[in-house]
């Protein structure tokens, strides 16, 4: 099921990758926010769209050079919130890992 329509038809790919990262970040953070606050279902919903983007930036062309960080990336946060967490992520790791995306979009975007 496609959660972000507009963003699969193609909008997505208008966006640089920091931007997609950003925006992944986003409901990577909700994801945590849910989490932390015990509610397991908006949590596993923000985690499916944060997925959704993921997986529409892996099939973004413009990407192609960066894949091997986008998808490592998939791996991990899946082991952390789904599996085992072999690699040893923290929510502050991922927190910190995409508060620089949203930096830098910011910056980006002159604020």
């Amino acid at each position: 099921m496609i959660m972000h329509k507009q963003l699969a038809a193609g909008r997505w790919n208008q966006f640089t990758l920091i931007e997609q990262l950003a925006n992944i970040g986003s409901e990577v953070i909700r994801t945590i926010n849910w989490k932390q606050k015990g509610n397991q279902e908006l949590s596993r919903l923000a985690f499916e769209r944060a997925l959704e983007l993921i997986d529409l930036t892996i099939a973004d062309p413009k990407n192609r050079k960066r894949l091997r960080e986008v998808v490592r990336t998939r791996e991990a946060l899946v082991d952390h919130f789904v599996y085992d967490n072999i690699y040893q992520t923290t929510d502050e790791i991922w927190y910190n890992y995409f508060f620089n995306f949203n930096y830098a979009a910011a910056l980006q975007r002159g604020r």
